[in-house]
C-alpha cells in the first residue's frame, strides 16, 4: 500500500505513461530522441505538480487558518528560548509558502516583542519547511528524501535561531511604523464554510503566483535533462568538484522562487547524477534566501543582523549539504 501511494498517488507513474502513450500515438513520438525526451519531461512535470499543487496547497492552507499570526502569537509567547525555537520552527511549516509571504508574518513578531531567536527560527522554517513540500519531495524523490529535507530544515531553523539568539543583537532591529498586512486574524473563528472557503481563495492566489516559477522551473529542467551534457553538470556540481555545495548555494541566493519551482530543476540534477547534499543546497537557499526577501528584510533589519543571518543560514546549508553528501 505504501509504494502504491508512493509510485501511483504521489509519484504519478501511470501519468507518466499516459504522456508518453498520448505523444506516440498522437504524434509518433521516439522515447530515444532529446527532443521528444524534453516535451514529454515538461508535460508530465507541469501536469504532475499542477495537480499536486492545487491539491496540496488546498488541505495546508485549510489547516492554515486555524493558526493565523495573532493566535501564532499567543502560542509563542511564555515559551523559553529552547523550546520557543522549537514551536516557531513548528509553526513556520504551517505558514506562507515563500520567503516574501512569512516576512510581515516576521515583522508582527519582532514589533510584538517577540525573543530574536523565536522569531529568526520562525523565518528560517516557514518559506523552507512544510507539510506540501514533504509531500512534493517524495512525489519526485521518496519518503527518506522529503523526511531528512524536513528534518534537516527543522534542525537548521532552530539551531540558527537560538545562534542568533545568543548574540544579543536586538539593538540592531529597526523600528518598522508601515503598515503590514493583515493574513487573515480573524480566521482563527471562521466556520467550516469559512475555512473552505479561505483554503480555496488563498489556493487560488498562491497558485496564480507562483505557477510562472513553477512554468520556469519545469522549462530550465527539461533543458537540464536533455541538452546539458552530464559531464558539465557533474564536473560544476558533481562530487568530484570540492565546491559544488558551496556553488549551488550560492547558485539559489539571487533565484527567487519556492520549493514548487526549484523541484523540477533539483529532479533534473538527480537525474544527472548531482549528490543530493547538493541539490538540498540549492534547493534550501533558493527557498531561504532570495533576494526579494532579502531587500524586504533590510527595511527591518540594520545591515549586522542581516548578514548575520544570511551568514548563518550560508552556513548551515553548506554544512548540511556536504553532510549530507557523506552519509547518503
Amino acid at each position: 500500500m505504501f509504494d502504491f501511494i508512493m509510485k501511483q498517488v504521489l509519484g504519478m507513474q501511470w501519468l507518466n505513461e499516459y504522456v508518453w502513450s498520448f505523444l506516440k500515438e498522437v504524434f509518433n513520438a521516439n522515447s530515444s530522441s532529446p527532443i521528444w525526451s524534453s516535451i514529454h519531461f515538461f508535460l508530465y512535470d507541469m501536469i504532475k505538480i499542477s495537480i499536486l499543487l492545487v491539491v496540496l496547497i488546498f488541505m495546508i492552507t485549510y489547516i492554515q487558518s486555524y493558526f493565523p499570526p495573532e493566535k501564532t502569537k499567543r502560542i509563542l509567547t511564555g515559551y523559553n528560548k529552547l523550546s520557543g525555537a522549537i514551536i516557531a520552527a513548528l509553526l513556520g511549516t504551517v505558514t506562507p509558502f515563500c520567503s516574501c509571504s512569512s516576512i510581515p508574518i516576521f515583522i508582527g513578531f519582532t514589533r510584538a516583542g517577540m525573543p530574536l531567536g523565536t522569531t529568526f527560527s520562525f523565518l528560517i522554517s516557514s518559506p523552507m519547511v512544510d507539510v506540501a513540500s514533504m509531500l512534493m519531495l517524495m512525489s519526485f524523490f521518496g519518503a527518506k528524501f522529503a523526511i531528512a529535507y524536513v528534518i534537516l530544515g527543522l534542525i537548521l531553523a532552530i539551531a540558527g535561531g537560538l545562534f542568533i539568539n545568543s548574540l544579543q543583537m536586538e539593538k540592531y532591529l529597526k523600528k518598522y511604523d508601515n503598515p503590514i498586512k493583515k493574513f487573515y486574524s480573524e480566521s482563527e473563528y471562521f466556520n467550516q464554510v469559512q475555512r473552505l472557503n479561505y483554503a480555496y481563495n488563498d489556493t487560488r492566489i498562491i497558485v496564480r503566483n507562483v505557477f510562472p516559477y513553477v512554468l520556469a522551473g519545469v522549462a530550465i529542467g527539461s533543458v537540464l535533462h536533455n541538452w546539458i551534457p552530464e559531464e558539465w553538470i557533474l564536473n560544476t556540481l558533481g562530487s568530484q568538484n570540492i565546491f559544488g555545495v558551496i556553488i549551488a548555494t550560492l547558485i539559489g541566493v539571487p533565484v527567487y522562487a519556492d520549493i514548487f519551482g526549484t523541484l523540477p530543476i533539483a529532479e533534473a540534477l538527480y537525474m544527472a547524477g548531482v549528490p543530493v547534499g547538493t541539490i538540498l543546497a540549492l534547493m534550501m537557499s533558493v527557498t531561504t534566501l532570495s533576494l526579494p526577501s532579502l531587500i524586504m528584510l533590510s527595511e527591518v533589519l540594520h545591515k549586522r543582523l542581516l548578514f548575520t543571518f544570511i551568514g548563518v543560514v550560508v552556513y548551515g546549508i553548506v554544512v548540511i549539504g556536504y553532510t549530507f553528501n557523506i552519509i547518503w
